[in-house]
C-alpha cells in the first residue's frame, strides 16, 4: 500500500469502528502486524499514539500545523519502520517519542517558531478580561523562555514537566542517561529563572 494511503488511514481512522481484539493488543503486536500491512492494525496504533505526539510537538514548536505534520511524518516512519521491528526490544513509545523529538529539532534548525502563537493549555480560562489579557501575557512570557531554550533542554523540559515522563523514560526518548537528563533540567531551570525573573517578580 502507497505510504500516503497509509497516512491518509491515519488521519480518517475512526476510533469506533476499530475492533475489540484489535485495540486490545499491545503496540508490539500492532507493529508485526503493521509491518504485515496491516490496515486496520495501523489505525489503531495511531488513534493510540497520535494525539500525544501532536502534543509533544506543539509544546516543542509552539505551532500547531507543524505541530500536526510533525505526527504525521512519525506515523509514516512506524509505517516504514514496521517491516524491521524487533519485539522485546525498545520500548514502542521511547521509539516514537524519540523519532517525534528528532523531527522537532530538524524543523527547529530550518524554521524559526511563530512567536505569535501561544499552546492552548498554557492558557487560563479566567473570566475576566483584565485577567485574561495578564494570563495571555504570561503565557507568551513563559512560552517564549521555553521556546527560546536549546533543543535539549527544551525536549526535557516538555517531556518532564508538560508531558509528565518520568526522568527514566525521558532520557530513553533523548539517548542520554538519567544524571544527563538531570543536568538538561538544572540548566533549563536556571535559564528560565533568569529570563522569568521580571515576571516572578
Amino acid at each position: 500500500m502507497p505510504l500516503d494511503a497509509a497516512l491518509d488511514n491515519v488521519i480518517e481512522f475512526d476510533r469506533t469502528t476499530a475492533t475489540a481484539s484489535l485495540t486490545m493488543l499491545d503496540d508490539d503486536r500492532l507493529m508485526v502486524m503493521i509491518g504485515s500491512e496491516d490496515r486496520d492494525a495501523f489505525g489503531v496504533l495511531a488513534a493510540r499514539h497520535l494525539d500525544r505526539c501532536v502534543a509533544i510537538a506543539y509544546r516543542t514548536l509552539g505551532n500547531r500545523t507543524d505541530a500536526e505534520d510533525i505526527a504525521h511524518d512519525a506515523m509514516l516512519r512506524v509505517w516504514r519502520h514496521a517491516p524491521k521491528w524487533k519485539t522485546g526490544g525498545a520500548k514502542f513509545t521511547t521509539w516514537l517519542y524519540r523519532v517525534v523529538v528528532n523531527l522537532c529539532i530538524d524543523r527547529t534548525r530550518r524554521v524559526k517558531p511563530n512567536a505569535g502563537e501561544v499552546p492552548e493549555d498554557l492558557s487560563d480560562d479566567a473570566p475576566g478580561p483584565a485577567a485574561t489579557l495578564e494570563s495571555q501575557q504570561t503565557s507568551d512570557q513563559v512560552r517564549e523562555a521555553v521556546m527560546a531554550l536549546p533543543d535539549r533542554q527544551r525536549e526535557a523540559m516538555v517531556l518532564c514537566f508538560f508531558e509528565e515522563l518520568s526522568n527514566a523514560e525521558a532520557a530513553d526518548i533523548l539517548d542520554v542517561s538519567v544524571g544527563a537528563l538531570e543536568q538538561l533540567l538544572v540548566r533549563a531551570r536556571r535559564s528560565l529563572r533568569v529570563s522569568l525573573a521580571g515576571m516572578m517578580d
